[in-house]
């Protein structure tokens, strides 16, 4: 173990040559890449709606991917359907800044935050400036949905604005991702205007406590600490939250009540360590290498580790995300070396990607039967650990 933990920060401190090595893919490969990603660029771009929207109208978070990708991709061949997409997301937003569609039986917000997350990271990465004012009510919008007190939901962020006193780990994540990703944008603002930032202290602390300190799954995240009733999501029954949220609860099976058991598991650990690299920990943090520490054990991309098939392209893209934030290329291995871990990856997505360019799961939970969710998700994970976007 100790081995091991030295081993992983080397890595993390990029002391090791094979880490410096690592990050220069093949031309083979890169030309690989871009022939996969455009063709689901391709289609993507055959399947947005005449109204410049992906999918389902009534989350504008499932157009935002779309557009990041298309926008992570460059170049100006796309720039109809971006201008289409990015029309159709300022279409919905709201005067208190959040992009969503209200919804009534959700505190008046149609999964407000993570929506307004979504969508102001894919207008930022446009490099628009044109939706500078938006990005920026976005991010008002933003910081009044961190909870304040002193119970485990303190620094964290939910579903909405408003409604009952929910936080959980994949909300806290996307809406700390946004606020890192867009920040330039304070600079941009009227003299005399006030800036938006979160308590970053207090986001940190509601992170951290989300880890697992010991046990079999030390080092890992939890999705939540502590679960009520179930958010109700719409449709009858369906009992699945949006496919914007990619809001992932829970080891596997079922725990008191219908409740998902405390359990650490692939995609909401990844969430964690790209959290961490936002609350601006150190990477040589005893923390951050014990996350890393519970990556490299778990190491796969066969499957969304302690979920199996469920959710495995949202964990392809927090994967890219998280090790790409960290500064990490290669991934120490049990018998000893490491793996080139964005080789490893864009071979396996590109291997997944169907004849027709998008990319499906057969697994439908949480949405991931929608070839514009999955598609999305897998092209970010290509620009992401290729390099084409960052």
């Amino acid at each position: 173990m100790k081995k091991q933990l030295l081993l992983i920060g080397a890595v993390l401190t990029g002391v090791t040559a094979v880490h410096a090595a690592e990050t220069v893919l093949s031309e083979a490969l890169q030309k690989e890449t871009q022939a996969a990603v455009a063709k689901g660029l391709a289609w993507l771009a055959s399947n947005q709606k005449a109204e410049g929207y992906w999918s389902d109208a009534k989350n504008p978070a499932m157009t935002a991917l779309p557009l990041w990708a298309f926008a992570g991709a460059g170049g100006t061949q796309y720039a109809g359907q971006m201008d289409k997409a990015v029309a159709f997301i300022l279409s919905k937003a709201q005067p208190d800044g959040g992009i969503y569609v209200p919804d009534p039986r959700r505190g008046g917000a149609g999964l407000g935050n993570y929506n307004t997350s979504l969508c102001i990271m894919a207008l930022h990465a446009t490099g628009r400036k044109d939706v500078t004012r938006a990005i920026q009510r976005g991010r008002d919008y933003t910081a009044t949905t961190q909870l304040t007190g002193d119970d485990e939901h303190a620094g964290g962020f939910g579903y909405d604005k408003g409604g009952r006193r929910h936080t959980d780990l994949t909300n806290t994540g996307m809406a700390l991702d946004a606020m890192r990703r867009t920040q330039s944008v304070e600079d941009l603002r009227p003299a005399g205007e006030k800036r938006a930032d979160l308590n970053w202290d207090a986001a940190q602390r509601y992170v951290l406590n989300m880890q697992q300190k010991e046990g079999e799954d030390k080092g890992g995240f939890l999705y939540a600490r502590s679960f009520g009733p179930a958010p109700a999501m719409g449709g009858k029954g369906n009992g699945k939250p949006t496919a914007a949220a990619g809001g992932q609860q829970g080891g596997a099976g079922k725990g008191q009540a219908g409740r998902p058991p405390l359990r650490s598991y692939g995609s909401i650990t990844y969430v964690g360590l790209l959290s961490m690299m936002h609350t601006q920990l150190s990477r040589n943090d005893p923390r951050v290498l014990s996350a890393f520490d519970y990556c490299t054990k778990h190491w796969t991309l066969d499957e969304n580790p302690g979920q199996g098939g469920q959710g495995i392209y949202f964990y392809y893209n927090i994967l890219t995300r998280a090790l790409a934030a960290a500064n990490i290329d290669a991934i120490p291995q049990p018998a000893g070396g490491s793996l080139a871990w964005r080789e490893a990856l864009i071979r396996k997505v590109i291997s997944l990607q169907k004849p027709d360019g998008s990319w499906v799961n057969e697994n439908n939970r949480w949405w991931e039967n929608d070839p514009v969710l999955v598609t999305a998700y897998s092209l970010l994970a290509l620009e992401f650990a290729s390099g084409i976007t960052r």
